[in-house]
C-alpha cells in the first residue's frame, strides 16, 4: 500500500486527491477524499456511493471485508448532496464491473472511514439526472442556482471560461499589453444604451453611472503613454429586455497606440485562434473580409452567416414598367425590389410561405412577393406582372421559389435577412460543424433618422471617420465611412472596435455633427476626454470581445446564462438573491431620494 501522496496541487490537510481525478494508475493508493454524494445504492451486504467533486465522480464502496459495520451503516443512511469525507484505498475494478461512461470507471475506492461534514436537506432541484430526464424549469434552477451550479455541464462551462480568460491574459501579456483597471463608478456618457445610475450619498442630487464600457478611460491610458492596455472588463447596460441578453456582461477590452486597422485585426485573429485552440479547435489564421456595403447588399445584415448561400439580389430591373402597384410605388419612391431564389422551395405549401411572409412583416416589410417555377412555367400572384423577357432574366431553376420585398433598403434588408435565415434552416443548409469567421469593415460613420434627419453614430462618437471620405465628401458626413470593424462567426458578432479620433478639434466636430454643438455642453459632458486629447494623443485604436458569447459558443451551451455563474433572468431579475429589491425610506433618504408618490 502506497503512502498518501501530496503531489496533487489540490492536496490539503483534509484530502489527498480530487475524487474525479483518480485513474487506474492510482490503484493501491491510500486516499482521503471530500465531496458530495451524487447517488447511493444499498445492495444489502455492500453500499455504493458515487462521490462527486469538480473533477468528476468516483465510486466508493463499503463492504464487510474492508469497512466496519458502523461505517457501512453511516454510508447507507447518508442523503444525496450531503458533503462527506472518506478514507480508503483505490482498487482496480474487474472487467465485468468497469464503467466506460466515467473517467474513473476503471477503479473504485474501498472506504474504511466516512464522515458526514455537511448534511444536506432534500434538494429543491435534482443534481443527478437519469438518461432522458429533463432539467427543471430555468426559473426554478436560477432560484436555486447553488444547486444548479453543481451540475457537471455548468461546472465544465465555467472552468472552460476560466481557461479562456487565462489564455487571453497570457496571449496579450506576451505581446506587451498591460492589464489595467478602470473605474466602476463613472460619469454618465452616451454609448448607445441607458446607463445604470448610482445616487451619491455625500453629493446630494448627483449620480454616478456604471460603465457601459471602459471606452473613454482606455483612450486616456493611450494619452497617458501606456501604449498597450487590456482588461477583463465588467460592463453594464440598462437596455430594453431581450431574450438571452444580460444587463451586466464581461468583455475582453483592448487598446493600443500607434496602430492602424490591420494591426488591431491581426491581433484579434491571433487571440481568437488561441481561444479556439484552448477549446480543441483549429481555425484559419486569417479570416475572410467583407465591407459593410457588401454585407448589407448580399445578406441584408452586417454580421452575415456565410455557411450557406441564398444571397440577396436586386430584381428591380425585372419590374421596371411592370403594371404592379406595389413594385411600381416602391421604385418610384427611390426604393428597390430585392429578393432571394430558394432552390427546391417551390413545393412549399401556401401556409409555409405565409409563415415566411409573417417573418418579413415582423421585420418591417409590408409583404412578401413570391414566384415559383413548376413544369417550366412561372406561377404565383406576381408572375402575371412579369413580361416574358423579365421571366427569362429571372432564370429560376425548376422547382425553385423566388421571394421579393419592395421598398427602401432599410426595409428590404432586415426583412430578407430574416427570411434568408429561416429558409436556410428549413432546407437544412446550416451545418453546425462549420465555422465561417468574417471581419466586416468600412461601416458607415453615421446613420440618419428617417423621421428627423438627425445623424447618429453607428458605433460610438469616438470612432474616427475615414479621411478619404472626408476629403471626397467634405459637406456630406452621411457618406463617410468609419474606421470601424467587427469580427463575426456564423452570423454572430464576437466583437468590434475602431480606430479612434485622436485630435481634439476633430472630436469636437464629431460631437457637433451628432447634435452636441455647443462648446460648453461638450465640455460639460466630455471635457475630461477633450482636455486629454488637447494634451497630446497618439493615433490609437482597439477592439472588445464578448466573453459570455465566446464561452457559450466554445462550451456548446445554448444560452448565455449557462456560462455565467449568477445570471439575471430575461426580466433582469436575480432570482437567487432576490434583486432588484425595494429599500427602506431611511435608506432612500440617506441618498437624497424620495419614494415614488411621496
Amino acid at each position: 500500500m502506497t503512502a498518501p501522496s501530496n503531489s496533487s496541487p489540490f492536496a490539503t490537510s483534509l484530502r489527498t486527491h480530487l475524487a474525479g481525478s483518480l485513474r487506474a494508475a492510482d490503484a493501491l493508493t491510500h486516499v482521503r477524499l471530500g465531496g458530495w454524494v451524487h447517488r447511493s445504492r444499498n445492495l444489502g451486504g455492500i453500499v455504493f456511493l458515487d462521490l462527486r467533486d469538480r473533477e468528476g465522480i468516483v465510486q466508493v464502496s463499503f463492504g464487510t471485508d474492508w469497512s466496519s459495520a458502523e461505517c457501512i451503516a453511516l454510508a447507507a443512511a447518508v442523503g444525496v448532496e450531503s458533503v462527506v469525507m472518506i478514507e480508503g484505498t483505490v482498487v482496480a475494478r474487474t472487467a465485468a464491473t468497469r464503467n466506460a461512461e466515467m473517467g474513473s470507471g476503471d477503479i473504485e475506492v474501498r472506504a474504511t472511514v466516512i464522515e458526514v461534514v455537511g448534511p444536506a436537506a432534500t434538494p429543491a432541484i435534482p443534481v443527478a439526472r437519469g438518461k432522458g430526464e429533463k432539467l427543471p424549469s430555468e426559473e426554478l434552477r436560477l432560484r436555486h442556482r447553488y444547486l444548479d451550479l453543481r451540475r457537471a455541464e455548468l461546472q465544465q462551462s465555467l472552468m472552460l471560461r476560466h481557461r479562456l480568460l487565462q489564455v487571453t491574459r497570457r496571449y496579450l501579456s506576451e505581446r506587451g499589453y498591460l492589464e489595467l483597471e478602470t473605474p466602476i463608478l463613472t460619469k454618465p456618457t452616451p454609448e448607445g444604451a441607458r446607463d445604470y445610475l448610482v445616487p451619491s450619498r455625500v453629493h446630494a442630487g448627483e449620480f454616478y453611472a456604471l460603465p457601459q464600457s471602459p471606452q473613454i478611460y482606455k483612450q486616456l491610458f493611450m494619452i497617458s503613454g501606456f501604449d498597450r492596455y487590456f482588461q477583463i472588463a465588467r460592463c453594464f447596460r440598462d437596455e430594453d429586455l431581450r431574450a438571452d441578453r444580460q444587463p451586466e456582461f464581461t468583455q475582453i477590452d483592448i487598446e493600443a497606440s500607434f496602430v492602424q486597422r490591420d494591426d488591431i485585426l491581426a491581433l484579434a485573429e491571433g487571440l481568437i485562434g488561441a481561444l479556439w485552440r484552448e477549446a480543441g479547435h483549429e481555425i484559419p489564421a486569417h479570416f475572410e473580409r467583407m465591407t459593410y456595403e457588401t454585407a448589407m447588399e448580399k445578406y441584408g445584415c452586417d454580421r452575415p452567416d456565410l455557411r450557406y448561400g441564398l444571397e440577396i439580389l436586386d430584381f428591380s430591373t425585372l419590374f421596371d414598367g411592370a403594371d404592379f402597384g406595389i413594385t411600381r410605388a416602391a421604385i418610384a419612391a427611390g426604393g428597390r425590389v430585392r429578393g432571394i431564389a430558394v432552390p427546391g422551395a417551390g413545393s412549399w405549401s401556401r401556409k409555409q410561405v405565409d409563415e415566411l411572409e409573417a417573418i418579413a412583416k415582423g421585420a418591417g416589410a409590408l409583404g412578401l412577393l413570391r414566384v415559383k417555377k413548376a413544369d417550366g412555367k412561372y406561377e404565383g400572384p406576381v408572375a402575371k406582372f412579369l413580361s416574358a423577357e423579365a421571366q427569362n432574366a429571372l432564370a429560376l431553376e425548376e422547382g425553385a421559389l423566388a421571394l421579393f420585398v419592395a421598398g427602401a433598403d432599410r426595409i428590404t434588408s432586415p426583412a430578407l435577412d430574416r427570411v434568408r435565415q429561416e429558409c436556410a434552416v428549413r432546407l437544412g443548409l446550416v451545418d453546425e460543424k462549420v465555422r465561417r469567421f468574417l471581419i466586416v469593415t468600412d461601416f458607415p460613420m453615421f446613420d440618419r433618422d428617417p423621421e428627423t434627419g438627425a445623424l447618429g453614430a453607428v458605433h460610438h462618437p469616438f470612432t474616427a471617420p475615414n479621411p478619404e471620405d472626408m476629403a471626397a465628401h467634405p459637406g456630406e458626413p452621411h457618406r463617410w465611412r468609419a474606421l470601424a470593424y467587427d469580427v463575426v462567426l456564423n452570423g454572430l458578432e464576437l466583437g468590434g472596435g475602431s480606430i479612434r479620433t485622436h485630435d481634439s478639434g476633430m472630436q469636437s466636430r464629431m460631437f457637433a455633427l451628432l447634435g452636441i454643438g455647443d462648446p460648453a455642453e461638450q465640455e460639460r459632458r466630455f471635457g475630461f476626454l477633450l482636455e486629454g486629447l488637447r494634451a497630446g494623443a497618439p493615433p490609437h485604436g482597439g477592439i472588445a470581445f464578448g466573453v459570455d458569447r465566446i464561452a457559450m459558443l466554445l462550451s456548446g451551451a445554448t444560452s448565455l446564462r449557462d456560462v455565467i455563474a449568477f445570471p439575471k433572468t430575461t426580466t433582469a431579475r436575480a432570482l437567487f438573491e432576490g434583486a432588484p429589491t425595494q429599500v427602506s425610506p431611511e435608506e432612500m433618504s440617506a441618498l437624497h431620494l424620495r419614494p415614488e408618490g411621496a
